[in-house]
């Protein structure tokens, strides 16, 4: 901080000298320095600094037009002359400016030449004519901007010309870096498109996304998206066809002999089967062409077999562009027929993901201990809030929402038998589940939608759970709070639902403060 003020100071007290300065080490007088209008060019701005010299010949300079135009034009620094006026700054005056290395360092005298192993020669289909890669011709063109400066300045020539064959040079290596620099002169424009440096990394076709991003590697899998509501939301259903392409290496245990076994004699074609086994010795057996029965009741412990993927397995799921760390999380697979990657689309938000042709991409790591820190570190369940302000990014949407206002309704009632059902859906069936009291007893007993919720956040009473919140959803009335007609006032106490209708304002993830 202390470094950033003091640069503004000085930056201050430069902009309020109106007169001049004058440079022990470069023995000159300066004055404003800005860029000039066009590719190239500082202009020295001496309009009003007093010389002698032009004072002596001032009656001579008035009898020409030229010589009064060429002295009132303001003097322009060539890369030359800027490098010698940086050669001579003091290493203080360095120091002053906190600059970490010498300022003329900042022009550039030498061009690194890449090899040829990084620019080969392109042959025009298949034949023997050969076209030269870009960064060549762009090495070529810079080599003849530099040749034609050169001569140009032996010659003595006039200083305009000579400022042009510095602007040619300067545009060259402008565009060998970046060839989308504007400003570009019709005269240097090239017949074909040449790309330089920057073209070469940046883009979906480029160094770092095309081949270093975008590598493929084992274990992994891509096809178009869809959703699936009845699915959970830390489940993805993984068609047959890549199931059993991808494989995860399970050691044989007391526990589980005898599923490997079976999964060994359905071999690599029927599912669930196996595809490889790796005995104790490091063989490899393949299970494609081999007699599968006889090695089916050779396994032994602690042989691994590369086994289909099945159910609960652990997989890593990711969408491209990946923002942010919730772009890649970790599921459960569910193999399912059909041909698409399916998941719950409460889930779409942390992937910014649609069902209008997405494809995304699956990993299925390899060993127990990638399979447990996915789980812990990347599982769905650890990641329903972003870590930029802590917003919900996993919660209700579309038919969930529909369905919640519909069934917290004033006049939705359910008896003991359909209760009961959707009450058994909310768990795995291990769980206690108290039903509360019925709202209505005579003339049959009967629950309101609203206790459903009730139930749903605290299904055991001896749950310390307490969940208290009021929300205003969109038909509320701006009256009455409980009392509201349109029973838009929302209100949890104790983890009941005491009143209102659940709608978007309550569980969606857009909405801060609400019961996600």
């Amino acid at each position: 901080m202390e470094r950033s003020h003091q640069l503004e100071h000085l930056f201050q007290y430069c902009n309020g000298v109106s007169v001049g300065c004058a440079c022990v080490a470069a023995a000159v007088f300066f004055r404003m320095v800005k860029k000039a209008i066009g590719i190239l060019g500082v202009i020295h701005d001496r309009s009003k600094i007093i010389d002698d010299s032009l004072e002596e010949c001032r009656s001579a300079i008035s009898h020409t037009t030229e010589s009064r135009a060429s002295i009132n034009m303001p003097p322009i620094l060539n890369p030359d002359r800027v490098l010698s006026l940086f050669k001579n700054m003091l290493d203080e005056d360095c120091e002053l400016l906190y600059l970490s290395d010498r300022p003329e360092n900042l022009i550039v005298r030498n061009i690194a030449v890449p090899p040829l192993a990084i620019r080969p020669s392109v042959f025009v289909d298949g034949g023997t004519q050969s076209n030269e890669s870009d960064i060549t011709e762009r090495l070529k063109r810079i080599i003849q901007a530099n040749a034609s400066l050169q001569q140009e300045l032996s010659e003595t020539i006039s200083t305009s010309k000579s400022l042009a064959g510095w602007a040619d040079l300067q545009m060259e290596v402008a565009q060998y870096i970046n060839s989308d620099v504007r400003g570009v002169p019709f005269h240097m424009q090239a017949a074909k498109p040449l790309s330089g440096f920057v073209q070469r990394l940046k883009g979906k076709q480029g160094r770092f996304r095309g081949n270093l991003s975008g590598k493929r590697v084992e274990y992994t899998g891509r096809t178009v998206i869809s959703p699936d509501p009845n699915l959970k939301i830390t489940e993805v259903a993984i068609p047959i066809l890549m199931a059993r392409t991808l494989t995860y290496p399970e050691r044989v245990s007391h526990h589980n002999i005898e599923k490997l076994r079976q999964c060994v004699r359905n071999g690599s074609d029927k599912y669930p089967g196996a595809r490889f086994i790796r005995n104790t010795d490091g063989n490899l057996l393949s299970l494609m062409f081999s007699y599968r029965k006889r090695l089916a009741d050779d396994l032994k412990f602690g042989d691994i077999v590369d086994r289909h993927l099945e159910d609960g397995d652990i997989v890593l799921f990711n969408r491209q562009p990946s923002l942010h760390r919730m772009s890649i999380m970790c599921h459960r697979a569910r193999i399912m027929p059909w041909r698409t990657l399916r998941f719950n689309e409460s889930v779409c938000n942390p992937y910014n993901a649609d069902f209008d042709g997405d494809e995304m991409n699956m990993h299925v790591p390899q060993t127990e201990e990638a399979r447990t820190e996915a789980l812990m570190l990347m599982g769905v369940q650890n990641n329903l809030c972003t870590p930029k302000n802590g917003e919900i990014l996993v919660a209700s949407t579309q038919d969930f929402l529909t369905s919640s206002f519909l069934i917290t309704r004033k006049d939705t009632f359910y008896d003991r038998a359909s209760f009961s059902l959707i009450c058994s859906y909310m768990g795995d069936g291990m769980d206690l589940v108290n039903l509360p009291t019925p709202a209505l007893i005579k003339p049959i007993e009967l629950w309101t939608g609203k206790q459903l919720f009730n139930v749903l956040l605290r299904p055991d009473a001896n749950m310390r759970v307490y969940l208290n919140l009021s929300v205003r959803e969109k038909n509320y009335s701006k009256s009455g709070e409980t009392m509201c007609p349109n029973d838009g006032f929302v209100y949890f106490r104790n983890s009941e639902l005491i009143c209102g209708q659940l709608g978007k304002a309550t569980l969606d993830f857009t909405n801060a403060g609400n019961l996600c």
